[in-house]
């Protein structure tokens, strides 16, 4: 798939039909883009787990942390990225040993390696890679 634009009924339908998000480099600094994007999630309604080994066992936005994917103790249907792109690779490792894989793997505006997503894709899940829900949400659902 071609990830320089997505078509926005593709983006719409993801972010309708997830419900359980796992955020990776959820931090608990209220400046940080993943703390807010964790924030507005839950105010739209998703059960949202935040995963980053520093803060395991801890609680960010009243949710709490796992030290990594692998650790959450339920199936997720997206993982959203807040990790540098170099990540991505190891990352993908993660994703793709899961015995529940996600439906979705989205990575936060500037991270994008198309490798990294054309294996998520090659397992059938879904990839939407340098866009931010918390952005896209409103401009696709904003009547919701």
């Amino acid at each position: 798939m071609n990830h320089d634009r997505y078509d926005d009924g593709y983006v719409a339908e993801i972010l309708k039909t997830v419900k359980t998000v796992a955020v990776l480099g959820a931090s608990p600094n209220p400046v940080r883009p993943s703390y807010g994007v964790i924030g507005f999630l839950l105010s739209k309604g998703y059960h949202v787990i935040p995963v980053n080994p520093g803060q395991a066992g801890k609680k960010i936005q009243g949710q709490t942390v796992y030290a990594a994917l692998s650790e959450v103790p339920e199936a997720v249907d997206m993982v959203d990225v807040f990790r540098s792109p170099e990540f991505m690779d190891e990352i993908m490792d993660d994703v793709l040993t899961l015995s529940t894989k996600p439906k979705v793997v989205w990575t936060q505006l500037g991270v994008r390696d198309d490798e990294a997503a054309a294996r998520a894709e090659a397992a059938g899940i879904k990839v939407v890679q340098d866009r931010c829900p918390a952005i896209e949400y409103p401009r696709l659902l904003g009547h919701h």
